[in-house]
């Protein structure tokens, strides 16, 4: 009685390439006549033609890989030449009292942002009657103290948009809270704004902005009260 024999599947066929490697070093002709399709219709291609398809698509894959990465690194050198031209710009403004401006008016300038404005808090006495330094409540000092990170979304009624020359406009908000140092305390609110409803949103990255509140919160420490010297020791 001879045995039945098994029926070939393409589960048996693909095991017995693997395990017999030097099958198309046997059959080498098998190689130039095998058809398969293209990938890209009906028509059928050889094995060799495939491999090429195949070889093309992973380098025009590569290929706009590579100029993703150029392209962000030409946006990188442009975004950090703007935050070196507004840093250079704060270290230039002799006079205290007019770095509120120079931070907004650079902000504006530099980054195409459509409003933006700050208020600061514990300030020296010379400066507690500016602009700058008035107008924040203390509900907005403890919101401002609170945030971790900036806060980027929708304009939902904040009393910080109500310091911008154009409340009304403003659809999309970044909260910043301005602090010397990752460590020091809030000393101060930086609200960013666009009639964008997506210029600012909760998926956004804040890393950047983080940055911003650092460098301006800095540059206003020089708005705050000199620390009081010891008193003189006496012979």
């Amino acid at each position: 009685m001879n045995p039945v024999p098994h029926p070939i599947t393409e589960h048996g066929m693909v095991d017995f390439l693997l395990n017999t490697p030097d099958f198309f070093e046997r059959h080498a002709e098998l190689l130039a006549s095998v058809q398969l399709s293209s990938g890209h219709g009906s028509r059928a291609i050889s094995l060799q033609e495939r491999q090429a398809s195949l070889l093309r698509d992973k380098i025009k894959g590569l290929e706009t890989r590579v100029a993703g990465m150029i392209r962000n690194g030409q946006d990188n050198l442009v975004m950090a030449g703007k935050l070196q031209s507004w840093t250079r710009r704060l270290l230039q403004t002799v006079q205290a009292r007019d770095l509120p401006d120079a931070i907004v008016q650079g902000l504006v300038g530099e980054f195409q942002i459509p409003q933006a404005a700050l208020k600061v808090w514990g300030v020296d006495d010379a400066y507690a009657s500016e602009r700058f330094a008035a107008g924040a409540s203390g509900d907005a000092q403890v919101f401002a103290a609170s945030l971790s990170v900036p806060y980027c979304g929708a304009n939902a009624g904040f009393e910080a948009a109500g310091w911008l020359p154009e409340a009304a406009q403003a659809q999309s908000l970044a909260l910043i809270p301005l602090r010397a140092g990752t460590d020091a305390p809030v000393r101060g609110l930086l609200v960013l704004a666009s009639p964008d409803a997506q210029r600012f949103h909760s998926g956004m990255g804040t890393e950047f902005l983080e940055r911003l509140g650092e460098l301006a919160g800095a540059a206003l420490s020089r708005l705050r009260a000199p620390p009081a010297l010891p008193p003189a020791e006496h012979a």
